[in-house]
């Protein structure tokens, strides 16, 4: 099977020390983190789970608004203890109220019995290295990005020591593709990708509350870096381009520098704000770097004595040029 070598995302995801032991320490605990960066948070894992076959859920919550991160989560328990997910009330989180999934969260952190038998992680997938990702040279798509996190979270449970025999994962793009691919990557557990996971299998509903948990209070206490002094809270809405108060929000274009890091600049929606309301921007091109050496200093250099010959004519070859590359020091 051939391997694709890909250019690692440009910010790093950190994970930071602390505990979220509930409803109440989840926002305390976002608000420590730079929301510029990913972080990953991994609960204790239940002493069940490592003695015990487990099945594991994967799903996602924020993929398609414009505004905020995209949180990645999953959950894991015995499969011998697949009746608390039922007590617990786990369906799809969107077809539950904001309320009610703040209760089965809390509860799921609080309850003996769900300590006892449950475990769950996320990560929190920065608008801006999301923006990064999919604008750069060599692009990483939004699938890309997602399948990374979901591996990059069961190796997490992996890790910690969950003993995952069963992984059930709410898909990206054509589920028989994606469940080939995780299949490669985890040959020794039973894999099932479909569509709608999160309301067929509980498990997968379990990891789409906490996912979608977390990113509704990553908005609620997302502290904007590019404004120091303005207190945290949301005034922006649910980052969905149909949400009013993300179209008002939308509007309010800084001429020069755009929107904050909150939004995701490679959504058209956010482009094409941009396009109507920002100033152009005009850069020059790079002048000759001889040309510029000349204007810069008026002499020539002292280290040219000491360098082998070159072809004065030649020119630097294009793929520096276009990334504005240059030599720091003579060869």
């Amino acid at each position: 099977m051939d391997t694709e070598i890909k250019q690692e995302p440009e910010s790093e995801t950190v994970t930071k020390p602390g505990k979220i032991n509930g409803l109440e320490t989840l926002g305390p605990y976002i608000l420590e983190q730079d929301n510029a960066k990913n972080f990953v948070y991994v609960s204790d894992i239940p002493q069940l789970c490592m003695d015990e076959p487990c099945m594991l859920g994967v799903d996602e919550a924020g993929r398609g608004p414009v505004l905020g991160p995209m949180v990645y989560g999953i959950a894991f328990c015995p499969l011998s203890k697949k009746d608390i997910l039922k007590q617990l009330g786990f369906a799809d989180s969107k077809q539950l109220t904001e309320e009610k999934r703040d209760q089965i969260f809390d509860e799921m952190n609080r309850k003996d019995y769900a300590i006892e038998a449950l475990g769950w992680a996320v990560e929190a997938i920065s608008p801006n290295v999301i923006s990064m990702s999919m604008l750069r040279r060599t692009k990483h798509s939004l699938n890309e990005v997602s399948m990374d996190s979901a591996i990059g979270l069961i190796n997490s449970a992996i890790a910690a020591g969950v003993n995952i025999a069963e992984v059930y994962v709410d898909t990206v793009g054509p589920p028989e593709k994606y469940q080939a691919k995780l299949k490669a990557i985890f040959p020794r557990f039973k894999i099932t990708v479909a569509k709608k996971a999160d309301s067929t299998y509980p498990i997968v509903s379990a990891a789409s509350i906490a996912a979608k948990v977390t990113r509704d209070h990553a908005l609620k206490v997302w502290k904007f870096r590019e404004k120091p002094n303005v207190e945290s809270g949301n005034s922006f809405g649910s980052g969905y381009p149909g949400d009013p108060v993300t179209k008002k929000f939308l509007g309010d274009i800084d001429l020069v520098f755009g929107f904050p890091r909150l939004v995701r600049f490679s959504w058209s929606t956010a482009g094409n704000a941009l396009e109507k309301k920002a100033y152009d921007m005009e850069f020059e091109e790079e002048p000759d770097a001889k040309e510029s050496q000349k204007a810069s200093y008026g002499s020539e250099k002292l280290s040219k004595y000491f360098s082998a010959s070159k072809n004065e004519n030649r020119k630097r070859n294009e793929y520096f040029r276009d990334r504005c590359l240059e030599h720091v020091m003579e060869i």
